[in-house]
Formats: structure tokens, sequence, C-alpha cells
């Protein structure tokens, strides 16, 4: 392709709401309320381009022809392109080819019904990456969620920068309100200094949503870790231009909730000194240690994190309840389900304290920690940890009552020294 002034360009932003995610009456991802969130966010901001720009809303579409279409029109356009989608993902049985359910689509009509997930690969195929982006906030279902398993991640354009999350069926997402993901990212593009890049923007989004465990992130940690220069994950965490971190958060007006203050200069010297070339925000290289099997390193340096976040905002802060989320989930990648069951346990009580039982960040709190607890062999932890989650677990009306069932019947067994009877427990995703 002719290489042309980004000036001379025109850009497109395409935002295509598909089918609702709805698991036993529960909302995973609300596809209208997303686009409307995205639909105040001023257009430049959100293609990170200044140059005159098409911008296309579908909701409600249920040809996918019709959608087709529309793809097929931005994806002609010279200048950089944003799509965007969220719904739910499912697949035609019989040919076992995933689709994106647009309003209607069931089961059985999804064949026909359904946008082909590869349509969106065919259309895109030729436009330079550097000029195209996919952004995703996606639930699958029953059917489609083994075969993502299976691929190892969602099949895409080769020819454009795919970020997005697909939550694994069951799991609580947004309720009637903006998905996390999709919140989270449009939060950051408002409150960080200048327009990060999609990538830093990506993984802060990813770090902040509170996804359900099992949750498909793309690109992953590994992948993170190795694609984000040294500049993005500045530009990530705010650093001035002298290369120094942001001012901690008392320097400055108020942080936004969930933007966890960075790493100090005079941090311990446990903590690994690749943290700070995030420019004093580890959440990447926190990540991508624990996926390296770093563990060790992972948690020094969380530990350390942590203990600044304490001084600075509080124990009871939002900051300091997002640290814990994070030393749970590297407890639990660390195969450590003691810790992960009772860090994940006392930060589902303290968003209690302040958010409503149904609040997404409430539930998979618990979530996170009723399957860190199904993983638990020892005898002794598991009986140690469950009271505390059983009385959390009360707490939610919005709990399936067949899962608070199974965790008490567990634990009394387990108190009641057999243990080879316990019942089986839900996986991830088969949880509320």
């Amino acid at each position: 392709m002719q290489n042309i002034a980004v000036e001379q360009q025109r850009g497109h932003v395409l935002l295509i709401a598909g089918d609702a995610a709805v698991r036993r009456r529960t909302v995973q991802v609300a596809p209208s309320a997303n686009l409307a969130a995205l639909g105040v966010v001023p257009v430049p901001v959100l293609l990170n381009s200044g140059v005159p720009c098409d911008t296309t809303y579908l909701d409600g579409a249920r040809d996918p022809n019709t959608v087709l279409t529309r793809l097929r029109a931005a994806a002609a356009t010279p200048g950089p392109l944003l799509v965007y989608l969220s719904g739910r993902l499912s697949v035609d049985r019989r040919t076992r080819r995933l689709h994106l359910c647009l309003a209607g689509t069931t089961t059985a009509s999804v064949r026909y019904t359904g946008l082909p997930w590869e349509w969106l690969a065919t259309e895109l195929r030729g436009r330079p990456a550097a000029l195209t982006t996919v952004l995703l906030d996606l639930a699958a279902d029953k059917a489609a969620w083994p075969l993502l398993q299976e691929y190892g991640g969602l099949p895409a354009a080769p020819c454009a920068e795919v970020y997005g999350v697909v939550l694994p069926p069951g799991c609580s997402g947004g309720g009637e309100a903006v998905s996390g993901y999709t919140r989270e990212w449009i939060r950051h593009l408002r409150s960080s200094p200048g327009r990060p890049g999609n990538l830093p923007l990506h993984a802060l989004a990813v770090g902040a949503a509170a996804l359900p465990p099992g949750a498909l992130v793309l690109p992953t940690a590994r992948e993170l870790g190795a694609r984000v220069p040294r500049e993005g994950l500045r530009e990530a965490a705010g650093a001035t231009e002298d290369g120094r971190g942001a001012p901690e958060p008392r320097q400055r007006a108020a942080a936004p909730q969930g933007a966890v203050p960075p790493l100090p200069d005079h941090a311990p010297q446990q903590a690994p000194d690749a943290g700070r070339e995030t420019g004093g925000d580890p959440r990447l290289h926190l990540h991508a240690l624990a996926t390296e099997g770093r563990h060790e390193e992972a948690a020094a340096l969380a530990q350390s994190w942590e203990q600044h976040v304490l001084r600075t905002c509080g124990h009871a802060s939002p900051e300091a309840v997002q640290c814990a989320e994070i030393r749970a989930d590297l407890a639990r990648m660390a195969g450590d389900f003691r810790l992960a069951t009772r860090l994940w346990t006392g930060v589902g009580r303290a968003r209690l304290a302040r958010q409503d039982p149904d609040a997404p960040e409430v539930t998979g709190a618990a979530a996170g920690a009723l399957y860190c607890w199904t993983q638990l062999k020892d005898r002794a932890a598991a009986a140690e940890t469950g009271p505390e989650l059983i009385r959390l677990l009360r707490a939610l009306p919005s709990l399936d009552p067949r899962h608070l069932h199974l965790a008490r019947r567990r634990l009394d067994l387990l108190q009641d020294g057999r243990p080879d009877a316990a019942p089986r427990l839900p996986e991830p995703a088969e949880l509320p």
C-alpha cells in the first residue's frame, strides 16, 4: 500500500454492539451501555489521531450482511481505523465457527444471524497494522469457551493490533452498566496526562478492571512484557518529561479510584530494579514476572508497592484494596491458593463495606475467593479459610444459592475429617 501522509488521510471509528451476554439473568456484557459510554469520548481521543474522521455506530443490528457492509466500508478508509466490538461469542455447532451474536441471535440460529468471526480478518486483511486497531469487550458462551481454549486465544486479523478481554461463561461482568474493561479504558483515556498509546491503555485497563478468574486477555501478560517498549511503559505510568515518575497522589489532585500511586524512589532494595523501568507503576512488570514463573520477585515487588500505598493513601483506601486484588491474583498464579483465598475474601469484605452487594467488583472478588478455595488440597488450610469465605458468600444475595450450599457442605465435611467425601465445587466458568 502506498504511503500517504497522515495529514492527508481520513480515519474511521466503527463501534459495533452485538447481543448482550446474559447468564441466569445476570448480565455479563451490556454492549449498548458500552457504546453509549464510548460515544461521549471525543473521536480524536478514541482514534488517537487528529485527522478528519467518520464514525459509525451499529447497535441492535440483526442482519450480519449489514454489519459486513459497514465493516467493509470502514476497512476501505485510507487512514487510521478503530473497530470496537462488544457482545457475546457463540459457535455454530455444525461448522465449529465462532460468531459474534447480533440482536436476536439464538444457539439454533447463530449460523444465520451471527457475524462469522473470520469476516473480521478477511475485511481487515491488507491494511497496515500501524493504522488498524481492534478493541474487544466480549463474553463467551458455553459452546464458544472450549473452542477459545483449544485455539489458545481468539483468532484475529494478523494485520491489526488487537486488544481486549473475553469473559468465561457465567462470570460476573458489568451488570447493566458499562463493562469493567471498557469503563477503565475510558477512565484512563480521560485521567492520563496526554493520550497514552493503545497498548499502555490496554495494560492499565486490564489491571484495574477486576476481571473474573479465567478471563482471556488479549494480548497476554507474556506478550505485554515482550511488546511494551520502555517509553510506552513510562507513558502508561504518567511519567514526567524528565523521566521521573509522576508526583505522589498527595502532591496532586485526588487520584481517581483505582489509580494506584507509583513505586517511590526510596522503595526497599528487594523490589526488582526492573519495576522502576515501568515509570514507577509496576503492574505490567508484576504480571510479566508471574507469567514467566518468577513468583518470588513478583511477590516482593507487590509487597513493597503495597506498603508504599498503605503509607500514602491509608489502609481503607480504594488504592489499598486494588493492591490487595493484585496480590491475590499473583498468589493464584503462583499456586498459593491459601493466600489467594484469604486475600480475595478480604477484598470482598472491604468492597462490601463501600459498595452494593451486587456490584461487579464485589461479586468478582467473591468468585475469585471461591475458586481459589476449591483448589486448596490442604485440609487444614481449607478448613481455616472456609468460615470467612462462607460469611462473605452469605452477604451476596445475587449469588447462586447452590454455590453457597456446596461450599457449606464442603466445609462441614472437612471439619468432620472427611475430605474425600467433599463435593465437587464449580469451576470459575460456572460461577455466577
